[in-house]
């Protein structure tokens, strides 16, 4: 029996429900976006309907609370600023939390001292983390979370279906803003949301590198196409470069060099920064890669955006090209593979060759650990063609 029930605030995406609501214009300065939408993980109507209700009527009490704490407190000016002795006790001021900043204040500040110079992404992990737990604790003082309160977001996590690296995440992002701002308090805590147990191999799925037959395949369905998308795929593919790095070129990043080669110079944009200070590096160019950096010069000329589809605005849109990317390549690749599945076949080729632990790290950007490795510039450019050169010739 069809169910014939019209569930406000929602829509359907392959069958299933998702919420969806518009945050007013007053409050959107509380939020990273300008809507609220997430799944509410049923085909049924009738469920669906009942979830976005419930839902609908909590969003509608919090932004009334936020309505309120936005307005002007009648008498405002009569309140005092601190403590006021009445006997034994002290009756605190409205507003004074026990001399401790909220999580969402501590977020602010968080965010403002040590998110500068830090991408977006650094800010919405803060955000969106202290975020959960606010949703299932409570804005409360740091102070006040208790080990009891870290257990049950942890539960909460779970019974959202987070994979364990997921939660991994958000608990480091929690600790780091509780620890912070306990620091800056100069108050002396038990951070609740440290050595909490839960399984962090659950949900997680290897990254397998894509097999070197495979590569070629996904390499010649490039040349075929050649078409702006595809020569990501090829540069990625004979690099190893993170999709954000290479979907965040300029045209003058791909240097020509005397001898007729090429390299790609990877370092910090406004639009797209790197993961680690050690990612900014120099990757000679070789086979698919060596193609697709020919075919972006003559497309445009050496100037502007390598991959203007991925940056029409003030921040390169590595999302969506991973999304539009990994469904053309499910053709032609082994299951579960992606594009930074290239990235861990580059490290297996490097080593197929039997190329130096540390040349692979600078041909990576990974990390190596040691004093002794921070010293110097590193290898030269014709060192590193030598093993990139070995890899592409490799059958």
């Amino acid at each position: 029996m069809l169910e014939n029930i019209s569930a406000s605030h929602t829509f359907t995406k392959d069958g299933v429900y998702y919420f969806v609501r518009r945050v007013p214009v007053a409050l959107r300065r509380h939020y990273t976006s300008s809507r609220i939408s997430y799944s509410l993980r049923t085909r049924s109507a009738s469920v669906a309907a009942s979830r976005a209700i419930r839902a609908s009527a909590q969003l509608d009490e919090y932004w009334y609370h936020l309505r309120c704490r936005d307005t002007e407190l009648p008498g405002k000016h009569m309140l005092r600023s601190r403590a006021v002795p009445t006997g034994p006790e002290t009756v605190s001021s409205p507003g004074v939390t026990n001399g401790c900043m909220t999580l969402s204040e501590g977020v602010g500040v968080y965010l403002r001292l040590k998110g500068k110079g830090k991408g977006i992404t650094f800010h919405r992990a803060a955000e969106r983390s202290c975020g959960y737990v606010i949703d299932v604790c409570g804005d409360r003082p740091i102070s006040e979370y208790k080990k009891a309160d870290a257990n049950g977001f942890r539960d909460a996590l779970i019974e959202r279906g987070m994979a364990g690296s997921s939660i991994v995440r958000i608990f480091g992002t929690v600790r780091s803003v509780i620890n912070f701002v306990a620091s800056e308090e100069g108050v002396d805590i038990l951070n609740p949301f440290g050595k909490v147990y839960f399984d962090r191999t659950a949900g997680v799925k290897d990254r397998l590198p894509i097999p070197l037959d495979a590569i070629r395949n996904v390499q010649q369905q490039c040349y075929r196409v050649d078409d702006e998308m595809r020569w990501l795929v090829a540069l990625v593919a004979d690099t190893g470069m993170r999709l954000a790095e290479a979907a965040g070129l300029r045209c003058d990043d791909i240097v020509a060099e005397e001898d007729g080669g090429y390299y790609v110079c990877i370092q910090p944009h406004p639009w797209r920064r790197l993961k680690t200070p050690g990612s900014a590096r120099e990757i000679p160019l070789v086979g698919s890669a060596l193609w697709a950096a020919k075919r972006i010069i003559d497309t445009h000329d050496g100037a502007g955006f390598a991959f203007p589809r991925y940056n029409k605005t003030d921040t390169t849109s590595a999302n969506a090209a991973s999304a539009g990317l990994n469904k053309w390549m499910n053709s032609y690749t082994p299951e579960g593979a992606t594009m930074h599945s290239f990235r861990h076949s580059m490290r297996d080729r490097l080593r197929a060759v039997e190329c130096p632990a540390d040349i692979v790290d600078q041909i990576g950007g990974w990390q190596t650990g040691g004093v002794g490795q921070g010293y110097g510039k590193g290898y030269p450019m014709s060192v590193l063609r030598k093993w990139m050169d070995a890899i592409e010739h490799r059958l």
